[in-house]
C-alpha cells in the first residue's frame, strides 16, 4: 500500500483505525475526537511536528505490538489527515465545507462533544497562536459552537452553556462545520507566511539528533527512518 496517497479511507479501513483506538484504553482518542484533533491541527497557523501530536493520540505509555502494525496504523491516519486537508483547502478557492466525523450514540444523536473535545485539544498544542481568533470579535464567532459542545458538560458549572435541546444540537452542528471553513481561512494567510520562510525549523537543536535506525521520538515504536523522518512532510 502507497502509504502517501491522498485517497480517502474505505469504509472497512475507517472501521480498523476507529476500532485499534477503541481498543487501547481511556487514555486514547477514539475516531470522533481524533477528526476534531486533526481539523485543528490543520485549520491551526503553525506547524505541529508529528513527534508532537502523534502520541496525543495513543498516549505516552503506548507501544505497538509490531512495525507491520505500526505501518497500518500510520498509514490510516495519514491518508485521514489528507483527506481533511484536501477538503479544508478547496475551501479556499469554492463553496465547500468538511463533514466531520460525528458518532451517534444510542439513541440516534450525534452530540459532537468529542470532537468538539479533540478540536480543543489541537488549540492547546499552541494556545498563543490561537488566541488571535479567540479574541478577534469580528471573526471569532465559529470557535462558538466548538467552545459550547467542548463545555458542555464541564465540571465546573460556570463553564457550561445553557442547555442543549435536541433542535439547537443540530442547529450548532451544522453552524460548526461551517465556521471550520471560516477558521481555516483566517489562518490561511499565517500557513502561507509560514511556508514561505526560507528556514522552517531552527538549525540549532535543544535535543540531541535522533539516528535514522533509533526509535521514533513519536512513541510509534518503528524506526525513526521508517516513521515520522520518512513520513512528516506528508502530513502537511
Amino acid at each position: 500500500m502507497n502509504l502517501t496517497t491522498d485517497q480517502p479511507l474505505t469504509d472497512d479501513e475507517f472501521a480498523r483505525l476507529s476500532g485499534f483506538l477503541d481498543a487501547i484504553d481511556l487514555n486514547a482518542m477514539n475516531i470522533e475526537m481524533l477528526d476534531g484533533y486533526f481539523s485543528a491541527l490543520i485549520c491551526g497557523p503553525d506547524l505541529v511536528p508529528p513527534s508532537e501530536y502523534l502520541p496525543q493520540i495513543w498516549g505516552e505509555d503506548f507501544a505497538f505490538e509490531s512495525d507491520e502494525q505500526a505501518a497500518e496504523i500510520t498509514g490510516l491516519l495519514m491518508r485521514h489527515w489528507n483527506t481533511i486537508a484536501t477538503e479544508l483547502r478547496r475551501t479556499l478557492n469554492t463553496p465547500n465545507v468538511y463533514l466531520p466525523v460525528l458518532l451517534e450514540g444510542e439513541d440516534g444523536v450525534a452530540s459532537g462533544n468529542d470532537w468538539a473535545h479533540g478540536f480543543m485539544r489541537g488549540v492547546g498544542t499552541r494556545p498563543a497562536s490561537w488566541s488571535e481568533l479567540l479574541h478577534d470579535e469580528d471573526h471569532g464567532g465559529p470557535m462558538i459552537p466548538i467552545m459550547m459542545l467542548h463545555y458542555e458538560h464541564d465540571s465546573d458549572p460556570r463553564m457550561r452553556p445553557p442547555p442543549i435541546p435536541p433542535e439547537k444540537r443540530e442547529e450548532i452542528l451544522q453552524t460548526m462545520i461551517a465556521g471550520l471553513t471560516h477558521i481555516y481561512r483566517y489562518f490561511e494567510p499565517h500557513r502561507r507566511a509560514l511556508a514561505a520562510m526560507p528556514e522552517r525549523f531552527p538549525q540549532r537543536r535543544d535535543s540531541p539528533k535522533v539516528g535514522r535506525n533509533e526509535p521514533c521520538p513519536c512513541g510509534s515504536g518503528r524506526k525513526y527512518k521508517h516513521c515520522c523522518l520518512a513520513n512528516g512532510p506528508t502530513l502537511h
